[in-house]
């Protein structure tokens, strides 16, 4: 057995957060040492956790359409490796779902990204992740995702593809003409090598 293998052995028999938990913990993820493309998320939705499949919900659509990538190639752990800031569904609040649990990311997150050494490109999605990731921080998640230049081509911070994020999109045409566009043509090119 290797260390990677072991160490997502231990990943996903995690019981870290168990009593904080709505259901059983439940890790998703998706990852292997040649992945080229890091997506790095809040934490998996509900359907997320009842089909054990990161972004396997409306969001997942738009985050492929986004990147313009097929699902199997999204799918496919070679290609994109898929490390949610928390392993497992969170629970449901008033506004949608909870943040990720904070004792996943400093149990887990260095130890597994310390076998992603061919990622080329990361997007950062929502507000936790950006925050872990990103060193500058800025007030807000529009001023973060209008700074993706500044952190281009190694980096691009994403708003949360979620329905629920229609309305920024709507407030934020920019985003959709001018990085989008962007971010198709630098996954292609990440992916073709």
């Amino acid at each position: 057995m290797t260390l990677f293998t072991s160490l997502l052995d231990e990943v996903y028999a995690c019981t870290r957060c168990t009593e904080n938990l709505p259901y059983e913990p439940k890790p998703i993820l998706q990852i292997d040492p040649q992945a080229k493309i890091l997506i790095v998320g809040q934490a998996p939705g509900r359907k997320a956790h009842e089909a054990g499949i990161p972004f396997d919900d409306a969001s997942g659509d738009r985050l492929r359409d986004w990147v313009g990538i097929s699902r199997e190639q999204f799918y496919d752990p070679k290609c994109v490796a898929i490390l949610p800031m928390g392993f497992c569904f969170p629970g449901t609040g008033k506004s949608g779902d909870l943040p990720p649990r904070p004792e996943c990311a400093p149990a887990w997150r260095d130890r597994l990204l310390s076998h992603l050494q061919d990622i080329e490109l990361t997007l950062v999605i929502g507000q936790y992740a950006q925050n872990y990731h990103l060193h500058d921080k800025r007030s807000s998640l529009t001023e973060t995702v209008c700074a993706w230049k500044t952190y281009w081509p190694k980096i691009v911070p994403l708003p949360h593809p979620s329905p629920r994020n229609n309305i920024w999109l709507n407030r934020n045409p920019w985003f959709q003409a001018e990085l989008l566009p962007k971010l198709r043509q630098r996954v292609s090119e990440v992916l073709d090598r």
